[in-house]
């Protein structure tokens, strides 16, 4: 059976724990087929984030309309999109399409990524058409939500770890991945939720790196968990 598809717009983590690793794995453990988009390039590892590069406008906006055309994504998952132009141009290009916007502005190191301009496009360009946003507590008040997407997600359960580098990440993909097998968004919502403790509880003892360590990305889940 063919799987459906799901494609993410994002930056990349050089530490492999977050961004288009995570979504990709993601994506590759719940049965869906992950395309990518690279919004930026970053320098990173688990003790934080050490410079942030966006790629051009025209590279970002050639790769989307190849993914878009050919392979028809169910799905459209965004993570650091890096600039204005580049969140209106996924607002202009996925509207109408499920839209998952996690609105990457702050890592989990607590290093900031995103500007005042960023942000406002955000709230006047992609999140009005957006099916469904999943923002931590800082970035909820960050965005304003009031006239935002029709479902905000937030991070449910804590699991004692410091190994959750990418957990947004992993999140928000694990909700695009059940939308795309036909969940509704409450399922989806729930399905990810699940996954994620599962995930967080199954390398909450790993040592890697100095710092916050990646969420597991290894365990292939049971059937039941994308039910």
């Amino acid at each position: 059976m063919t799987p459906p598809v799901v494609v993410t717009v994002a930056g990349t983590d050089s530490s492999g724990g977050a961004g288009i690793a995570a979504d990709l794995a993601t994506f590759a453990a719940l049965g869906v087929h992950g395309a990518c988009v690279v919004a930026a390039v970053t320098a990173q590892d688990t003790t934080g984030v050490r410079a942030v590069h966006p790629v051009p406008y025209d590279v970002v906006a050639a790769q989307l309309d190849a993914v878009l055309e050919d392979l028809d994504p169910v799905v459209v998952k965004t993570g650091m999109l890096a600039t204005p132009e580049v969140v209106r141009l996924v607002a202009e290009r996925c509207a109408g399409r499920l839209l998952v916007v996690d609105p990457v502005l702050v890592a989990t190191s607590g290093a900031v990524l995103a500007g005042d301009d960023v942000r406002r496009a955000y709230r006047e360009h992609l999140l009005p058409v957006a099916t469904v946003a999943t923002p931590n507590e800082e970035e909820a008040l960050a965005l304003d939500l009031g006239d935002g997407p029709r479902v905000v997600v937030t991070r449910g359960g804590r699991v004692p770890t410091t190994n959750d580098h990418g957990t947004g990440c992993t999140h928000s993909s694990a909700l695009a991945a059940h939308l795309a097998h036909g969940a509704d968004v409450a399922t989806a919502a729930a399905g990810a939720a699940s996954y994620v403790t599962g995930q967080l509880t199954l390398g909450k003892d790993w040592t890697l790196g100095r710092g916050r360590g990646p969420v597991a990305h290894i365990h292939a889940p049971t059937q039941g968990e994308i039910a």
